[in-house]
């Protein structure tokens, strides 16, 4: 492909305090697109960062196509750049666009384009600790008319973020009761935009209650626990992981299945299956649910320190050997370059 690119007059990377970052507040110089209009994708380009200007009418505004992906690049000690699984999330995007009518965008542009970026941008990418720089891919529908149908216009789309550590302080969380984040036959399984916009009042009423998320419920009956938060969500009972299977209802994390399988390779045993909210309930009374914990891009893993069912509120007790550490470690080890990539998950740039 031919890929234009239009430099910076000069970086604003010296005005960054990369030592007390927001998640997703900052970006990169550069950004990458491409926009879809006559049945194709043009010519993509690399320029600098800045806004974007829509006319009132674009569609992603009245009807909310608009599906995204995220995604992290490491920096080693020998300042190489690393993705972690990125084809998955290259994958994703397109499964999630064609949930909504939308085009899928060409692996070639994609990969090209974000090599390209990343390589322009490498300075942000900063090595120890949690620093990573979070990547951001999408796609907008940017046809001008509010007629009730798809667009035949929309904009691809990445831009990146420096950040740190996605959550800092102790994460207690609600089972949902009455609200749902999905249904069968809907679009749970999408990244797609209005899916977060719809858990965000009542993942509010949670925070007015003290606690930071909501661990969603099948839309049916409220029976069975589905994801945490914008996470996919583990429980260890006694010494086994479970987690729910992925469906039209539940994202397919790269995380989560990355999570699965390093932990059977080090001999933990995982059960992916429906689990019940009754069954974490019972294990948390007779002491037997030993961890919770949130799995994610943004914070690779996510502890749980408590959690409420219908008003009756659980702490989790502090172990010894966590698995959520250890595998955290494992895999944040592996995304760094500092522990040998032994399923070839990492790729340099």
């Amino acid at each position: 492909m031919t890929l234009q690119i239009e430099n910076i007059e000069k970086s604003k990377i010296s005005n960054v305090d990369f030592d007390n970052l927001k998640f997703g507040q900052i970006f990169t110089d550069h950004m990458f697109e491409c926009d879809f209009e006559n049945g194709e994708w043009g010519t993509p380009r690399i320029r600098p960062y800045q806004p974007l200007l829509f006319d009132p009418s674009a569609k992603v505004f009245h009807y909310g196509q608009a599906v995204f992906e995220g995604m992290k690049a490491y920096k080693d000690d020998n300042d190489d750049i690393w993705l972690f699984r990125p084809d998955e999330n290259q994958k994703r995007i397109n499964i999630s666009a064609e949930r909504l009518d939308m085009p899928a965008f060409p692996k070639d542009y994609f990969f090209e384009g974000l090599n390209t970026l990343l390589k322009m941008d490498k300075e942000w990418v900063k090595k120890g600790g949690d620093s990573a720089l979070y990547i951001r891919p999408f796609i907008i529908a940017t046809e001008n008319c509010v007629s009730a149908s798809s667009s035949n216009k929309y904009k691809f789309m990445i831009i990146c973020s420096p950040v740190q550590s996605y959550y800092t302080g102790e994460v207690r969380v609600v089972f949902a009761d009455k609200y749902s984040r999905s249904a069968d036959g809907g679009v749970g399984y999408a990244k797609a935009a209005g899916n977060y916009a719809g858990s965000f009042y009542p993942t509010k009423l949670a925070n007015q209650e003290g606690f930071q998320q909501v661990v969603w419920t099948d839309a049916n009956k409220h029976e069975f626990l589905e994801e945490a938060g914008v996470m996919n969500v583990f429980f260890r009972v006694n010494d086994t992981l479970l987690t729910a299977p992925t469906s039209e209802r539940i994202l397919d994390g790269v995380t989560r299945k990355s999570i699965i399988q390093f932990a059977e390779d080090k001999g933990i045993k995982v059960e992916v299956r429906p689990v019940r909210v009754t069954e974490i309930v019972e294990a948390a009374r007779k002491g037997e649910l030993l961890e919770m914990f949130g799995a994610g891009t943004a914070a690779v893993i996510s502890p749980i320190t408590g959690f409420s069912n219908k008003g009756e509120s659980f702490e989790l007790p502090k172990v010894e050997n966590s698995y959520a550490t250890f595998i955290k470690k494992g895999i944040t080890d592996i995304q760094k370059n500092i522990a040998e990539d032994k399923f070839g998950w990492t790729v340099k740039v």
